[in-house]
């Protein structure tokens, strides 16, 4: 009797597990670990082929790393003593660029899967997609498994939004992934949008003395900036040859030939350059993850909504964070939504997100800011007092050369708590966590005023500030900080 030859099958038994992280970004590396915190088995699913998602390997690092890179070699830092001429090194390719993105990316890995593997958090590499609401299936390298799981986090992040108007061929067009791995940099580059990726790359090769010229539908960039702040950065741009084109509104942009592109405009205007940067919107990466079989739906951008205090979507054990769930998509708060989740979903004590936030753009130079901006204050009736100061006037501003920036902080005249502060300028991301600190823990002008900031150091921009507005402040208004410290040295007389 002939043998018959045996087929393989493929075993869809279900892996159990406590919770799925769908993504490794910020969000999902944040809710993995700390349910692992919790004594949970956690399992981690990475479509692409490393762990770090959007963020360790298309967004917020290797974008951070390539600005850090072009400020290095262009000199760019020290050109407000030597000249705009100056650079530290005359010739740069984009092989330069490459280098030190390569380096940090596989640095940044290499801690992530350190992290996994010291916490005991499970990961599998593959595109999932569920077949019920609490399995998975994982397109794995050697075949499909099946995962199944009593909790659930959703956070595969968002990709670049690509029109069918805009001719992308990864060359001479393309979006803000696709401009990582360029193998030339360009003479001239067009940037679309002006949003704040397209900010922050219009500005980093504008530091390489790339010709850049950004188009902005809208009447201004970044609405939820301060308008000063945002003019500021606007007049710093034109000034060192930026065309900022408001109000333009791009209908086709296409590539004529080897390095030659053609941008036309609504206005019938058209813009010709040798590449072409997209970075008009992003779009959340949920197709095929089969959201439909779950009970759960996502807006025309493909995004999902979800309770903004726990994070919990329409079906009650699946969660969702990070820039999948929309604004403010920053790594920063999309890692604090990732934990809050996680200890929501297990049951656990977790804190409200905080009202305010540092919302960081890395440009060139610096923009970030937090709290009410002016436009909130008059729009919501509160009076307010500004206070001002100007890097250039500060002496460790003028012992580094910069000629530009400023920090503003936004005081209640009923109050005299700080209301905003909003940073253009060098070192900007790191300076806001003063401001952060005092408006969180609802501390007023006086803060500023009574203390000592080291000197020289851009910080002190900040007594400088508030005594701008200090001298502007209704004088009869006595200090909070001045009555508080009588009553505690009553409360101390009486105790004795």
């Amino acid at each position: 009797m002939p043998k018959t030859k045996s087929t393989s099958t493929i075993d869809i038994t279900p892996v159990p597990y406590d919770l799925i992280v769908i993504g490794s970004g910020p969000a999902g590396r944040r809710a993995a670990v700390q349910a692992a915190k919790f004594r949970k088995r956690v399992l981690v699913i990475e479509r692409g082929r490393r762990v770090g998602g959007v963020s360790v390997h298309t967004g917020t690092i290797p974008s951070k790393t390539l600005r850090e890179t072009v400020l290095n070699l262009s000199g760019w830092r020290e050109r407000g003593f030597y000249g705009r001429a100056y650079r530290a090194k005359q010739d740069i390719c984009a092989e330069d660029l490459r280098r030190r993105l390569h380096i940090t990316l596989d640095h940044e890995v290499e801690v992530l899967e350190h992290q996994f593997n010291r916490n005991r958090v499970d990961k599998v590499i593959g595109a999932a997609r569920f077949i019920d609401s609490h399995t998975v299936e994982v397109a794995e390298a050697n075949g499909p498994r099946v995962y199944s799981a009593e909790r659930f986090v959703i956070a595969v992040g968002t990709r670049p939004y690509r029109p069918d108007h805009i001719g992308f061929d990864g060359q001479n067009i393309v979006d803000s992934d696709e401009i990582l791995d360029l193998r030339r940099i360009p003479r001239q580059l067009v940037v679309v949008g002006a949003s704040v990726i397209g900010v922050e790359y219009a500005s980093i090769f504008s530091a390489l003395d790339v010709k850049v010229t950004l188009v902005e539908p809208n009447a201004g960039m970044l609405p939820f900036l301060d308008r000063e702040l945002a003019d500021e950065f606007v007049h710093d741009l034109r000034d060192r040859g930026v065309s900022v084109r408001f109000n333009a509104k791009v209908t086709s942009a296409i590539v004529e030939g080897p390095e030659s592109c053609l941008v036309s405009l609504a206005d019938g205007r058209q813009i010709r350059s040798d590449m072409v940067l997209f970075s008009a919107g992003r779009e959340g990466a949920t197709d095929g993850l089969n959201l439909d079989i779950c009970g759960l739906g996502t807006d025309p951008r493909g995004r999902l909504t979800v309770d903004p205090a726990t994070f919990q979507t329409a079906t009650p054990h699946i969660y969702a964070a990070g820039d999948i769930v929309g604004f403010p998509s920053l790594a920063s708060t999309s890692m604090e939504q990732g934990r809050i989740a996680a200890c929501h979903a297990f049951g656990q004590p977790a804190q409200a997100p905080p009202e305010f936030f540092p919302y960081g753009i890395y440009s060139v130079p610096e923009i970030s800011t937090i709290g009410m901006t002016e436009e909130q204050a008059r729009e919501r009736g509160v009076p307010y007092e500004v206070g001002v100061a100007w890097f250039r006037e500060t002496s460790r501003g003028h012992i580094m050369g910069i000629g530009s920036g400023f920090l503003k902080m936004l005081f209640s005249l009923e109050t005299r708590r700080l209301l905003g502060v909003h940073v253009v300028g060098e070192g900007a991301t790191e300076l806001i966590h003063i401001g952060q600190a005092v408006l969180n823990l609802e501390g007023t002008l006086d803060y500023f005023v009574e203390n000592t900031f080291n000197y020289p150091t851009l910080a002190e921009a900040y007594k400088v500030a508030a005594l701008d507005a200090f001298n502007r402040m209704p004088r009869q208004q006595k200090s909070v900080s001045a009555i508080t410290a009588k009553l505690e040295d009553a409360v101390r007389r009486l105790a004795s």
